[in-house]
């Protein structure tokens, strides 16, 4: 898998590196534990035997180090499997993300579950039916299973509350923790008298470095003891900027440790030097969180030293190794299970959670369940990068892009090529020095290049004098990006309504989409009346998945389109909590919200869990010019 470089959580150390008593120095004295990134790249390549295993009851398990998340990777699975054995997927069995059971098949990232594992297990199933070598895996043609809509193989437990989420999990004797938290970004802990939390009756207190943690028989109880502590802590504060002096602090922060990557075609500047019609705009975008229906939760448990962790996360592998090093042991003593979580979107690929857990389960000498508060979560866990972007371009005599100069200010990589057919480009990343901790999202960058991209060009056409999908068409030689356009448009009738409405396209991870919105503003907000997407991935194998899938990226983003905005000020969050980060509601989603699912039988399938949501905001905001004439170039969007 690329590596974007917008994924600075892979390359955080952990989170804490404990201190070791005397006998534990000992005991690791001379032991060399070399950690890895388990991204795609490092991915094992594991036996079909390791992998599928048949029962003498007709019943086949399937492993796979990815997880559940909500992105639908268990039915797909499952269905690979019986598609290539020939088996009921009643009779298949999924085993996902235990680190002492399945392979390692690299981080839930990068829509990678459908191009990469999906390939894996349907070889090991065919493989396991006698057909490899020798043969292969079943053409699209020949597809009975995949190709054909399927409910969530576990639908029934979810619904019914039967399914244990990893904040649902019990262990015997179980306590629960809380941990000190700093009051402010860039705040460290100078002094806590940790004897105050030990008169809360029942509470454990731990205190390793700067880490202070608590357990409890109850929840409660935990939190009043690191209260209690908290009242006694002295802190060092530091300068941090606010987040309505961002964009100025971002570009004037320009990282001196790492150079700006540019990629160059053609001549650029004498390109832009030439008597034409040229134009240049400023984009802005904030960080936004990724507000998952359940924040981090991590059960830990230890036994003759080594230990086993249930928590949400979506890089299991990695996680494992964080704990390793963070408790200096090596990582066949480390088990990490993840339950199907409660949503990730890209949030949760560090372990915090669970290197927390397991030191105060240590201390404890019991299972010890921790689960971040929703302000935590707000808080503490990594954003969406904030990004700024400065664009010029020029037309030539025809109306064509003669010249195109793009600079990405902090966001990252991830979708910033131009797609359209321009002779002279010059794309530039800078990166910052971030004041807030940054990371993964759905769609990483390229929700933000794409809203900062898409937008100029309909300003381009403007310019031009051209209708926006015409002059898009006119500037496209890809033919896929074509046929999600015209797709789009023909769907929502872009011939008889291009005056009042807006559209946009983009592409990423081998995936195309575009989108046709239609919006008013009433009220001091933009309300989305109509949205049509057409999404291609190659061959599609799971209808019913893929269009949840599309129809949550389209929910997903107008929440960054709109209303999602992190704000910050003296070193603390100001809207850590629902009541104040408005996500989108039910009543927000269009009145009339339509999917046209492109399938390419002849390609390749490619992931779809990301791809969507890029579409969306450029989208409305172009929309939203055409309902009032005047241009928003900044996120999220005022009416």
């Amino acid at each position: 898998m690329r590596i974007e470089p917008e994924r600075y959580e892979l390359f955080e150390a952990p989170a804490y590196t404990f201190t070791l008593d005397r006998r534990e120095f000992l005991g690791v004295a001379g032991v060399l534990v070399t950690l890895t990134f388990t991204g795609e790249a490092h991915a094992q390549t594991t036996p079909a035997g390791a992998r599928i295993h048949v029962g003498d009851n007709g019943i086949v398990t399937v492993l796979t180090g990815k997880v559940e998340v909500g992105q639908g990777a268990r039915t797909e699975v499952a269905m690979a499997v019986a598609e290539e054995m020939g088996v009921a997927l009643d009779n298949v069995r999924v085993v996902m993300a235990d680190t002492s059971l399945a392979p390692n098949d690299g981080i839930t990232a990068g829509s990678r579950t459908t191009p990469s594992t999906i390939p894996a297990v349907r070889k090991a199933a065919a493989a396991a039916r006698g057909v490899l070598p020798a043969g292969s895996v079943k053409p699209v043609k020949d597809w009975t299973v995949l190709g054909k809509p399927h409910h969530r193989i576990d639908a029934r437990e979810i619904v019914t509350g039967a399914h244990q989420y990893p904040s649902d999990i019990r262990r015997p004797g179980m306590l629960y923790g809380s941990v000190l938290r700093a009051p402010a970004y860039a705040a460290t802990l100078a002094s806590a008298d940790i004897e105050a939390g030990r008169k809360i009756e029942g509470a454990v207190v731990v205190r390793d470095g700067d880490f202070i943690g608590c357990a409890a028989p109850t929840s409660h109880a935990a939190r009043q003891a690191v209260d209690a502590i908290a009242k006694t802590a002295q802190w060092k504060t530091a300068a941090h900027p606010a987040s309505k002096d961002l964009f100025e602090y971002l570009k004037a922060h320009r990282s001196t440790s790492r150079q700006p990557r540019e990629q160059t075609r053609g001549s650029v500047e004498p390109a832009l030097a030439e008597p034409a019609k040229k134009l240049s705009g400023v984009y802005r975008v904030p960080y936004i969180q990724h507000a998952p229906m359940e924040p981090r939760a991590a059960v830990a448990e230890w036994s003759d030293g080594s230990v086993t962790v249930w928590t949400g996360t979506q890089n299991p592998f990695g996680v494992r190794d964080q704990l390793a090093q963070a408790f200096r042991i090596p990582a066949s003593r480390v088990r990490v299970i993840v339950p199907d979580s409660g949503g990730g979107f890209g949030g949760k690929h560090t372990g915090e959670v669970a290197i927390e857990a397991a030191r105060i389960a240590k201390e404890a000498g019991k299972p010890v369940c921790l689960r971040w508060t929703r302000q935590e979560e707000f808080t503490w866990a990594y954003f969406r990068p904030a990004g700024l972007f400065e664009i010029e371009a020029s037309l030539d005599a025809g109306g064509r892009i003669a010249a195109w100069d793009f600079t990405n200010y902090n966001a990252g990589t991830a979708g910033i090529a131009t797609p359209y057919a321009t002779p002279n480009v010059r794309t530039r990343f800078v990166y910052c020095d971030s004041p807030l901790r940054e990371g993964s999202y759905r769609g990483i960058a390229a929700t933000a290049n794409n809203f900062a991209r898409e937008c100029f060009i309909d300003e381009l056409a403007a310019a031009a004098g051209a209708d926006p999908l015409e002059f898009r068409l006119a500037n496209l030689d890809d033919a896929r990006m074509r046929g999600v356009l015209e797709a789009a448009a023909r769907e929502f009738g872009w011939e008889r309504r291009a005056k009042t409405a807006g559209i946009a396209c983009g592409t990423e991870k081998g995936s195309y989409v575009a989108a046709c919105a239609a919006v008013r503003a009433e009220g001091g907000r933009v309300h989305v009346d109509e949205l049509v997407m057409a999404f291609e991935c190659g061959a599609i194998l799971n209808p019913a998945n893929l269009r949840a899938q599309i129809e949550g990226s389209i929910i997903q983003g107008m929440g960054g389109a709109l209303s999602e905005e992190m704000l910050f000020e003296n070193g603390k969050l100001l809207n850590g909590k629902f009541a104040q980060y408005r996500v989108p509601r039910f009543r927000d989603v269009p009145a009339k919200m339509r999917v046209i699912m492109v399938n390419r039988p002849d390609l390749a399938s490619a992931g779809a869990g990301e791809t969507p949501i890029i579409a969306v905001a450029p989208a409305i905001a172009n929309a939203l010019f055409a309902a009032t004439g005047a241009r928003r170039r900044a996120l999220p969007l005022r009416a």
